[in-house]
């Protein structure tokens, strides 16, 4: 395999991705602030000012562009478009208006994330998405999203809502005395029709290309747990594929495989490689997530919105990126419809409690917020600048 050229379609996007309240700082207006610095809060650092990626947005852009790639994911924050219900902020508009231009003006694809993770206050407060108006209201907020986004032509409506409907609440249906958690049945419902009405609007009113996110475990069957395996992944993964069969595209974002025995979940074998994040080194996650997703939405276009490495090693985020895309070519040449690749993470950025795990392609110093593109940058970007996959 060492001697065989691996190339990807000329049309491929390659990027690399950031979420907004995990890099752009003091986002205070959002339910995952207020849990940060609430009293007694097990998190363990708020995020604060992040990489102020708020204001050195266009910095950023010009880094990710001057690398190779092609395409930039960031999403939008809720909390700054509509502080207070029904109050738009022209200002917040203009601002991500200016993001979007800043990215077209550079040459590049802007993919636009309208939900990832955050909610305002406002809305938490009002019982979130356990409202029975939630999807109204969230589409109240797209329609008006809509008017800077006339040119972006791939638009994500939610990110993970298989992880919003598990970790957003803590219910007595939320708990399966075998197998713990498990996604809020009234939450699924409602992320699911607010992703189908947030669709129905971008269409309409923009005739983007939209989908959602899914964030895939790679449920793998200890020996004699396959009926276990597909059980415990059905609520938690395929009931959020399956809703994608009419999209545009689906987003699969994977790192990461599961074993699944007769009692559920596994740990992570003794012995074996681990990321900061302490999940297992297995690079081959992307591929299984791609062929399962393939398979459940029936064929619905691939878009790879996330794939990473939580490591202080940068030579380990490029033997992982490498093993990773090795794995997603051969998913294509086996007749899988990907469309492209997004790295994550642009920035070392907050995942969500702790800046310890690093992901990003890009560091910067937390005193002065210079950036400083690594290694596993420099690579990558000569990846997608000539489409050749090689070492």
């Amino acid at each position: 395999m060492d001697n065989k050229i691996i190339s990807f379609p000329q049309t491929f996007l390659w990027g690399a991705a950031t979420a907004a309240h995990q890099v752009e700082g003091n986002n205070y207006n959002t339910d995952w602030w207020c849990r940060e610095h609430r009293p007694g809060t097990t998190i363990l650092e708020p995020s604060g000012d992040a990489a102020d990626s708020y204001h050195r947005y266009n910095e950023d852009i010009n880094l990710i562009a001057d690398l190779g790639f092609n395409t930039y994911r960031f999403s939008i924050e809720w909390a700054r478009i509509e502080p207070e219900q029904g109050y738009f902020s022209e200002a917040g508009l203009l601002h991500y208006r200016r993001m979007v231009e800043s990215v077209l003006n550079r040459g590049m694809t802007p993919v636009v994330t309208l939900h990832h993770f955050t909610n305002p206050r406002w809305f938490a407060d009002m019982g979130g998405w356990f409202r029975a108006d939630a999807p109204e209201i969230f589409s109240h907020y797209v329609k008006k999203v809509c008017s800077i986004l006339s040119d972006v032509e791939w638009v994500c409506t939610i990110n993970e809502p298989n992880m919003m409907a598990l970790t957003s609440v803590e219910q007595s249906d939320n708990q399966n005395k075998k197998w713990g958690p498990v996604p809020n049945r009234y939450i699924t419902e409602n992320l699911i029709t607010a992703h189908h009405k947030a669709c129905e609007i971008l269409h309409e009113k923009i005739g983007a290309r939209t989908g959602w996110t899914v964030a895939n475990q790679v449920y793998t069957p200890m020996s004699g747990c396959e009926k276990e395996t597909d059980e415990f992944r059905y609520p938690r993964e395929d009931r959020f594929l399956e809703e994608a069969r009419k999209d545009d595209f689906i987003g699969v974002q994977a790192y990461l495989r599961t074993f699944i025995g007769k009692d559920g979940p596994l740990p992570v074998p003794e012995g074996v490689e681990k990321t900061l994040t302490g999940w297992e080194y297995f690079p081959g996650a992307l591929e299984s997530a791609v062929r399962h997703t393939a398979e459940v939405t029936n064929g619905t276009p691939i878009l790879v919105t996330e794939n990473g490495i939580a490591t202080a090693d940068d030579n380990r985020r490029i033997d992982y990126t490498y093993g990773a895309l090795e794995g997603l070519h051969s998913a294509m040449a086996s007749g899988i419809n990907v469309l492209g690749y997004i790295h994550w993470s642009a920035l070392d950025n907050y995942e969500w409690g702790s800046y310890i795990p690093t992901f990003g392609l890009i560091s910067w110093d937390p005193k002065t917020f210079k950036r400083s593109v690594k290694p596993s940058g420099k690579w990558l970007g000569r990846v997608a600048e000539t489409g050749i996959l090689s070492r």
